[in-house]
């Protein structure tokens, strides 16, 4: 097996650094893994081979010069197309996007090559983000390593099959309501989605700029502690992110967990959750309780109105966000007799159906005739949601649950029925609506084999009680060490 396969990022870190294995063998191994097999996964829209193997033959330079080369030193990572990356298209999935090449990186981007790690590639999505399964991209469905005749979730469902498909030993992603955590859920792997705000935003393709957030994903919450020490902090070009303290994310990880309380909110182990994946939480819980956490009964009783309160929340900012792509500027461009046209020709070529079904119901609930009641209402709404958080978080340090109803669903199947896609994030829009971190670990697999989610929610900033319980859980377990045969 390869460098990346085998390997935690801290790791191979170690390994390059002492010399056992090099940059450019990480990075070869990637850009082969990708060339063998991307055509069955299609967890890439596009590479970033000759960039990636300058910066690997610097970093090299630079350790043979007794130069620290990063915390990250030499790993390839893949990054979400939604994510700008000077001199590569960054398409958002989208048609409209095809041939757009940012003239600047993300932040995170910039803070992931200072700190050594090398952009293997751009990663598929649902277009714009607007998805849970990455049917809604317009270049291609992304599979699931475990079983390619199921998705891989979404949005970020590249960035999952990635590192699942083990083309990468970790990946970026954005969460807008669940597309970090789904799709890690999904693949076997661990998802953060990071307190709004703890990460800076400025790059990111903007879908519903106050659930929108990005993070890290990797086989490990360990894996996911080094990457968050990189990517968090204050950002100067982002005026929502935080100013809040970063702490050491690595440090709290030996911690024991005795003594922590962990809530099981009652509405989300409820009907309509699948008998295996209710299993499968309740053994987690079960370890967590062994390991000397106190297991307490929570209520989240506006949950319910969770996926409702977010289809309006969210439409309505994506269709603020996205009247930017008319044609003019950096989008694709059709032609018309007149200006007017020329937006409605470009904007119904280039917009795919869910993209343009969300800016219709968002525009429609912020029409003047309109009075702006749905989304009115639906802040309201947000903020009972918000506020049962606060009331849970007074009494328990973190929360459990399941990531998602099921297990990886086939592809097509939900194609025809929005709704039924819709509810794939029953148990992770709230974290978004109320700006709380999250984060997915494996738990189990399925009778037919697909990997199954843990998800444990903290109050806001304490990502570091998310990693270290993740860190202590998998210490127990051996899920997150899987892999999907190729």
């Amino acid at each position: 097996m390869t460098d990346t396969e085998t390997n935690s990022i801290q790791s191979l870190v170690a390994r390059i650094k002492s010399g056992e294995t090099s940059p450019i063998a990480c990075v070869v191994d990637s850009i082969n893994q990708i060339r063998q097999r991307n055509d069955d996964l299609f967890a890439f829209i596009s590479d970033c081979e000759a960039d990636a193997l300058a910066q690997a033959t610097e970093l090299e330079s630079a350790i043979k010069s007794g130069t620290d080369p990063g915390p990250l030193a030499g790993v390839p990572i893949a990054i979400k197309d939604g994510i700008c990356t000077r001199g590569h298209t960054t398409t958002a999935g989208s048609k409209m996007l095809e041939t757009f090449v940012p003239p600047y990186d993300a932040t995170i981007v910039t803070r992931l090559k200072q700190a050594g790690a090398i952009c293997i590639g751009k990663t598929n999505l649902d277009e714009f983000a607007m998805g849970s399964s990455t049917e809604n991209s317009a270049f291609g469905t992304s599979k699931n390593p475990w079983s390619t005749d199921c998705v891989a979730g979404g949005s970020s469902g590249g960035s999952a099959a990635a590192v699942s498909g083990l083309f990468a030993p970790a990946a970026i992603g954005s969460d807008t309501g669940g597309s970090i955590r789904q799709p890690a859920s999904f693949c076997g792997i661990t998802g953060l989605k990071p307190t709004y705000g703890r990460v800076s935003r400025y790059g990111l393709m903007a879908f519903a700029s106050s659930l929108d957030q990005i993070g890290p994903m990797a086989w490990s919450a360990q894996d996911n502690a080094l990457l968050m020490n990189v990517l968090a902090g204050h950002d100067e070009k982002d005026s929502t992110s935080s100013r809040e303290p970063v702490p050491d994310y690595l440090a709290s990880l030996p911690q024991p967990i005795r003594g922590l309380r962990i809530g099981i909110c009652e509405q989300h182990m409820a009907e309509g959750l699948d008998d295996e994946v209710r299993k499968s939480v309740a053994d987690a819980i079960g370890l967590l309780q062994d390991l000397g956490a106190e297991i307490k009964n929570v209520s989240l009783p506006h949950s319910q109105y969770a996926v409702a309160t977010y289809y309006v929340v969210a439409p309505c900012e994506a269709s603020s966000n996205l009247s930017r792509y008319d044609g003019v500027r950096y989008t694709a461009r059709e032609s018309a007799d007149d200006l007017k046209a020329m937006y409605s020709k470009t904007r119904k070529s280039n917009f795919g159906e869910e993209v343009t079904r969300r800016i219709l119901l968002g525009t429609y609930s912020l029409s003047s005739g309109y009075d702006h009641e749905l989304y009115k209402k639906a802040s309201k709404v947000r903020r009972l949601i918000k506020q049962d958080y606060d009331n849970a978080f007074a009494d328990v340090d973190l929360i459990a649950g399941p990531t998602v109803p099921t297990t990886a669903f086939k592809i097509g199947q939900h194609a025809q029925d929005p709704l039924a896609m819709y509810l794939a994030d029953i148990y992770t829009a709230s974290a978004n609506l109320a700006g709380i971190p999250a984060i997915s670990l494996p738990c189990g697999f399925s009778a037919g084999g697909l990997p199954i989610g843990l998800q444990l929610q903290a109050n806001m900033f304490d990502e570091a009680k998310l990693l270290q319980t993740g860190h202590q859980y998998q210490t127990q377990t051996d899920w997150h060490t899987r892999r999907p045969q190729p």
